[in-house]
């Protein structure tokens, strides 16, 4: 397991961005994955540029609750099933919040050690997942394995995620994108073998 992981790991540790495969959830959707610790705003622009998904912030439960993040929907009526928390914006340190810039700021407020709810306001433009606490053995999901391979590469407990999208609106496959990784050197880790 370790050494199929092992370009993965080592480019969360050098803050690079990585795709995680085999979400079972999500019907084989695929995401872009960079450690929370290791944000920039180049990487948060890579993510809206080259993946046009949602940007997320998956959290363990015990750091959402430090930050004062419940579940959106916590009923089982009418949820999708996706644990989105209420969005978040840094309380100070932003103009209007949108940018890379300030959404990368706004995650490395939200990730801080000691941080607290009232480092940040909402609704703002940072979408936290809020992951379930048994990890990929509970939810074999993105936002769950982002979080285990992070921790693997010893880089935290928090990572940004997007979900990617082609050209044409669909869905991407990992064969929409090889040219993508080769131009950019993006490792790849499958949620199967954290399993």
């Amino acid at each position: 397991m370790m050494d199929r992981l092992k370009p993965a790991l080592d480019a969360l540790a050098e803050g690079r961005i990585i795709i995680i495969t085999g979400d079972r959830l999500r019907g084989g959707d695929i995401d872009f994955c960079v450690a929370a610790s290791k944000v920039t705003p180049e990487s948060v622009n890579f993510m809206a540029t080259h993946g046009r998904g949602l940007i997320c912030l998956a959290l363990t439960p015990a750091r959402a609750v430090k930050l004062g993040i419940e579940l959106i929907n916590p009923g089982r009526e009418q949820q999708s099933g996706r644990p989105h928390g209420r969005s978040i914006e840094a309380a100070s340190g932003i103009t209007t919040g949108i940018s890379a810039a300030d959404r990368a700021q706004t995650i490395t407020v939200a990730v801080a050690p000691g941080a607290s709810a009232s480092d940040l306001v909402s609704p703002g433009h940072v979408f936290p997942l809020i992951t379930a606490e048994g990890g990929v053995q509970e939810r074999p999901a993105a936002a769950e394995a982002s979080i285990e391979l992070c921790r693997m590469a010893e880089v935290g407990d928090a990572a940004v995620i997007c979900s990617i999208m082609r050209d044409d609106g669909e869905m991407a496959r990992l064969d929409d994108l090889r040219e993508l990784m080769e131009r950019f050197d993006i490792e790849v880790a499958d949620i199967g073998h954290l399993l």
